[in-house]
């Protein structure tokens, strides 16, 4: 189901809570929401009011990736950059790395299966981005 974005920075400030299985449907709100906004690539739970550790994001080819409980483990090549959010109305100045290794669970028939994936590029910043939300970082 479209949800309207939050743009309360209560909500956003707060660390989201650890996500679990029955957390799909937040899941599939986040991408319904997505689609239905103009140049968004990717969300995140508390930007629809939701205080849980799900975000989702759209790769190049334009596949949707949930990514529950996401951590970034390690990240190479930083770099400074200007970022905009659709929760907020000014781009930010955030230093982002180039490549991340990331950890996080996936939903597998019904359960969460733990993962650790490399992403590079614009999915890496995306995903950084994502896990800033995730940690109630207003970036």
């Amino acid at each position: 189901m479209i949800k309207e974005l939050c743009k309360d920075e209560a909500i956003l400030s707060k660390r989201c809570e650890r996500a679990t299985a029955q957390d799909a449907p937040v899941a599939q709100d986040l991408i319904d929401t997505m689609h239905s906004l103009e140049d968004c690539g990717c969300l995140a739970a508390n930007q629809i009011g939701v205080t849980k550790a799900v975000v989702v994001f759209q790769d190049d080819a334009g596949a949707d990736h949930v990514l529950y409980n996401p951590r970034i483990m390690m990240g190479l090549r930083a770099a400074k950059m200007v970022e905009g959010c659709m929760t907020r109305d000014e781009p930010s100045k955030v230093t982002r790395y180039q490549k991340v290794k990331v950890s996080f669970d996936e939903l597998v028939d019904g359960e969460l299966k733990p993962r650790r994936r490399d992403y590079t590029g614009f999915e890496a910043q995306m995903i950084q981005h994502m896990c800033d939300h995730c940690q109630g970082k207003l970036v």
